[in-house]
């Protein structure tokens, strides 16, 4: 298989073999694929989680299992609370 790549490219993949890091262009080049293929399994992972969590957010919605802010001081307020208990949990964290 022939590949070709733009100059900027190529620089990199020598300097990484000039590094000494890897032995060929070709290491590189599965380097990078392998890579390429975590990230893109990555990326599919967390977008199902994001699914499942509209999910349940949809769910929650149609059982009345929600918060209604009305004013942005009710904003503030819920904003406060949630911070005063992550301090919390955080404290109760580093006492353990």
């Amino acid at each position: 298989m022939d590949i070709s790549l733009p100059p900027e490219l190529e620089k990199i993949i020598s300097k990484s073999v000039e590094s000494g890091l890897y032995n060929s262009p070709s290491e590189v080049g599965r380097e990078s694929l392998r890579l390429l293929q975590a990230r893109d399994e990555l990326q599919r992972i967390r977008r199902d989680e994001l699914r499942r969590e509209i999910m349940l957010g949809r769910e929650q919605i149609r059982n009345g299992e929600f918060i209604e802010l009305k004013t942005s001081e009710d904003f503030t307020e819920l904003a406060e609370k949630i911070i005063k208990e992550g301090q919390e949990e955080l404290e109760r964290r580093k006492a353990r």
